[in-house]
Order: C-alpha cells, then structure tokens, then sequence
C-alpha cells in the first residue's frame, strides 16, 4: 500500500508540479523514497544546498507562472530553506514547501534536529503553514497549500512528522463530523476595481499633459495595455528591476530603469511629470517618483493593502493590471499635443548615447560596463536573464536592450545575495531550448556559484540545448558595497570587509568538465561572448574588470556627494575612482550640450 508520502507527491503531481528542487536527509527519507518510486515526475533536482532549492523553486515561479516546490529535512534543512522563500514571499512567487520534523512521540523532548518549524516560518510563511498530525490530514493540507500559495501567490508550508510520511496514506477520509473532502482545481480570479473609480482615473490621466507611467513585474502580462495605454496619454515609461522584461527597450517611449540603477530619462521623466501612473509595482523608493505634491497619481495593483503606499493616489485601482487597463483604455482620449512624448524620447536617446559612450571609456583592465553593453548587442532571442545583488546589477538594469519575447528576473524586495545562478539552472530546466544568461558578481559567485557549478555538471546533459553562461564579473572586490560605504555612510573602502580572495573561475569550470573562457581585454570581450554563447554545453565566462568604476545614479543626492567626498579623502582607490567617477558625469554634461545644439538647429537658431 502507498505512504503518506507518496500520496503527497501524487497530489503535487496532479496539482501541476512535476520538479521538486530539495535535498535529502533523514527526516525526509520517505518523501526521497516516495519521489524514487514516482519514476521522474515529479523529478528531484539536487542543488548543493537547501537555501539553492528554494532559490530554484522562486525561479522556476518566475519565469514559467506555474507553483515551485521545495524540499528540506527537518532541523538545519528546514533553517537553511528560510533565505530561498523570503524570496518568494518579497517578490509575491508561489511556492509550495515541504519541511520534515521529528517523530510526534518525540516532539518536546528537545530530541536530536527538533526545531520549532511553526515559530520559525510564522513570518515567511504566515499565510499557510501546517502540521501533517496524521495520514488524513495530507490531502487537504496539499490542495489548501497549494490553493493559497497560487491565490496569495506567496509560500505555503507543510510540515510532516516522520513517523507520519511513513504510515500507509488514506486517500478519503472517513464519512464523521470533522472530515474535510477537498479538491483539485485553482483559476486565476479576474479582479476588477468598480465603475466608478476607473472613470475617477480617466479624467485624471486625460486632463493631465505630461503622464510618467512606472511599470513593474505585475505588469508583465499586460504588455500590449501598457503599450496602448502609454500611447493614447503620450507618456513615457519607467520600469522597475523586476519589470525589467515587461516592455522591450527598442521602444523610444521606454526610459528604462529608475532609481539608484536608473536613466538619466526616467529621472527627467519622473521630474518634470504632472501625472505618475503606477502599473503592478510597489516600487520601494519613494526618492526617485515625483516629489509630493507634484502630481497628481493614479495607481493598479491587485493588493489593496499595498496600493497608495509609496505616493498619494487620487484614484486607487484594486486590480490585476491587464484585466483592469482593458477596462480603463475605452475611457481615454488620445492626446494630440505630443510634446511632452517628444522630450521623453529625446531623453531617451540620449541616454543610450551616454551607455554607449561609458561603456567605452577606459579601465583597468576591463571596463564592467562595455561587458555587458557587448553582451547587449549579441542577445539571442527568447533570451533569460539573471542577476544578482551586486555593482552588477547596475549594468544588467542599464546596457540590456531586451527585446520582446525575452524574460529577466533577479531577487527585487529581498536583494539577497545568491539567487542569480540557482535562478538560471530552474529557467533552462524549465525552458531547455532558450538561452538563459545569468550576470554574477565574484563575491557572490564564491558566496555559492561556484558550488552550483557541480550542479550544472551533474545535470550537464539536459543544460545543454543552446546557451547556459554564467558571467562571472571577477574585480576582487564586493563592489556595491565598496560604493555604498563611500556614498551612504561617508567612509572609506575597508579593504578588510571588501576585498576577497582571486580565484581562477574559469580553470574551475575547466576542471568540472565545462567550459571555460577568461577575458581581461576590452579588444577581445565581443569574441569572448561569441564564444560563450556558441559553446556547446554551460560556460563560465570569467571577465576581469575595474572596482572603480562607479555605479553613478542618474542623479547624485547632496548628502550622498557630500558623504563620497568625504569618503574620497581616505580612500585606498581615491584617485582612480575620482577619475572615472567624473568621466561618468561628464558624458551625461557632454551629451546633454550636444543635444541643446541638435535643438537648436531643428529649430533654425545660430
């Protein structure tokens, strides 16, 4: 007769999840057994460690919409999942975990791996986080975790007992008072806002002249709304990080990233706005939107707690963006005067002239930017894109010129180091024939890429169709750190805390069987990524580059450029990154110059 535990996996198999990322351990051997005996499916990936599992399953969330699923063993297991599903609860995944537990007879005997799971996941996983106390109870709590993980899209927990996985599974419960028979079967809700707020938005955005829409990653499946709607009010389009892939940045409209990572066009966008139009995004920094008072604000989000929490709206709409724009873009005028998108797209181009022109200012050997302003012109389509926390993340926001079709992600609200390469392997797991690129930092790629490498060597053959790269940016330093100690806490780099270790990243995936391409000259980085891109299985990409070029925000904050100069004064690196520092700022004075002649000239003035 099946077990508990294999009932469990024959209701998440039937409840669409066919790969559990998990490692094994004593308090779980029933569930490693009970996914042996299911012949693949669900399939158990391997990471190198629990914390990577639950990584994956927010990955795998991410970039294919369907439920991920994680597995630990109790005790240490169950800790180390914690980082994985903050991730998925900050960026609204869901994400279904499966935790073991001592034996019922020993709970509360301070037994060996005996933990609090129910204390230690009250947060992460507030909205469902269960007991499995007996056989009866497996099949509702699996369709009620699953239920509430796809509804509040959020983690779900179960905690199963051992002696429980192993007793024989009852499918039905007996017919008595207290017996639940739950079901299989979960459709997304359209969520609507009433008539009477959508008509309260409409006059708003039709009476304004100058629309700033910020997009995020609830947006993502209302592209061709955004698109029409972004038309009809003559506006221009910011996008959050985790929007990054909602709108292609071929459209001269897209200002691209905004805040600390931003454009210098979302920034004159978001300055100069009448109007702010917030679609699917609780984007945190309030810095970076207009200036209350400044405009007048509508905003879409399907959460109402969440909605009016970064500005003051004038017209609140609870929704899911796609449903709620196809109700709104009947009751929008197209606006005739098109000055105001005129300067937007003028913005636009030239902040593409500025990356162009930074990416190929010299460095010391490479410069970070021209890595990925390389990369940019030689995407494959279909293309996904990681990232990691990190001076990286900067270039990914800035030099991708994503086109449609493409997909990115990295870890938004939690900003946890760790998740760009576990992110990766889920996506090529899930998508086998597109190419997936994920953008990493040294310090986090020692932190636990190097580790996930032996994953991808035992998993080589299927990560084989068509590119798996993992571009290590190697500059010996924990850079966005280095930067934010000099710009928000006015001190030096402390070379204690920032430098680590050189490693040859690329002669490590040699040694693992995959391949392995090094790159120190800016002459050469082009070929470099052709041969990454056409290699025939995972590469690592290891690209030497200057720690002082600086991630320059599109504009530089008093007390930040106060709290760097200060900084500056006792800085190990103080004249290399003053130079380049300045040169930065100087293509964004120059272009701006440049640009003030072009108009003038179309306007036929000496």
């Amino acid at each position: 007769m099946p077990k508990t535990a294999d009932y469990i996996v024959d209701r998440l198999r039937q409840w669409g999840v066919h790969r559990i990322f998990g490692y094994p351990g004593d308090g779980i051997l029933e569930m490693v057994g009970a996914l042996d005996r299911a012949d693949g499916d669900p399939e158990l990936i391997q990471p190198r460690h629990e914390e990577m599992g639950a990584f994956m399953a927010t990955g795998h969330a991410k970039f294919t919409g369907e439920l991920g699923c994680c597995l630990a063993t109790s005790g240490g297991g169950a800790i180390h999942l914690l980082n994985g599903l903050y991730d998925a609860k900050l960026d609204h995944q869901p994400v279904v975990a499966i935790i073991g537990q001592q034996k019922r007879m020993s709970l509360g005997a301070a037994f060996q791996q005996e933990i609090d799971p129910n204390s230690l996941y009250k947060d992460v996983s507030s909205d469902f986080i269960q007991t499995c106390m007996d056989p009866v109870q497996a099949r509702h709590l699996v369709d009620r975790a699953c239920k509430v993980a796809l509804t509040n899209r959020t983690v779900a927990t179960i905690i199963l007992p051992e002696d429980v996985a192993e007793e024989e599974a009852v499918p039905s419960p007996p017919r008595v008072h207290g017996a639940v028979y739950s079901g299989i079967g979960w459709a997304k809700p359209r969520i609507l806002p009433g008539p009477a707020e959508l008509q309260k938005a409409a006059e708003i955005l039709n009476d304004s002249e100058k629309v700033a829409i910020l997009v995020g990653a609830g947006a993502q499946d209302a592209v061709e709304e955004v698109k029409q709607t972004a038309d009809l009010l003559g506006a221009g389009v910011a996008k959050t990080s985790l929007g990054r892939a909602t709108l292609p940045d071929d459209l001269p409209y897209v200002t691209g990233p905004i805040g600390l990572l931003g454009s210098t066009a979302s920034e004159a966008m978001m300055s100069g706005a009448d109007t702010l139009f917030m679609i699917g995004t609780s984007f945190p920094y309030a810095e970076w939107l207009p200036k209350e008072g400044q405009c007048r604000g509508v905003e879409i989000n399907h959460d109402g707690r969440m909605i009016g929490l970064r500005y003051p709206m004038d017209a609140n709409l609870i929704g899911d963006s796609k449903d709620t724009l196809q109700e709104l873009i009947p009751l929008l005028k197209h606006k005739e005067d098109r000055s105001w998108r005129s300067k937007i797209e003028s913005e636009v181009e030239e902040w593409w002239r500025v990356l162009d022109d930074r990416a190929h200012d010299k460095a010391e050997p490479l410069n970070p930017e021209l890595v990925v302003h390389e990369l940019s012109k030689r995407l494959p389509d279909r293309a996904v894109l990681t990232t990691d926390a990190g001076s990286v993340a900067n270039w990914w926001a800035r030099h991708l010129r994503l086109r449609p079709g493409m997909a990115a992600s990295l870890a938004g609200n939690l900003a946890s180091m760790g998740p760009g390469t576990p992110y990766a392997i889920a996506a090529k797991l899930a998508h086998p024939g597109r190419p997936v690129i994920a953008v990493v930092g040294d310090g986090v790629f020692q932190m636990n890429g190097m580790a996930e490498m032996i994953t991808v060597k035992r998993y080589n053959e299927r990560l084989s169709d068509g590119p798996l790269v993992f571009c290590v940016f190697n500059n010996q330093d924990l850079n966005q750190v280095t930067w934010e100690q000099r710009a928000m806490g006015g001190q030096p780099k402390f070379e204690g805390s920032q430098y680590i270790p050189d490693v040859p990243y690329a002669e490590f995936a040699n040694l693992l069987g995959l391949t392995g391409i090094r790159c120190d000259n800016p002459a050469t980085i082009g070929e470099a990524w052709e041969r990454a891109l056409a290699a025939s299985g995972p590469v690592v990409l290891e690209v030497v580059v200057d720690p002082n070029v600086p991630p320059v925000p599109p504009q530089i904050r008093m007390e930040m450029a106060k709290k760097t100069a200060k900084a500056v004064l006792k800085d190990p690196d103080r004249v290399s990154m003053t130079a380049k520092g300045a040169k930065q700022k100087m293509h964004e004075f120059t272009e701006s110059a440049k640009q003030t002649v072009r108009d003038l000239r179309d306007r036929g003035d000496d």
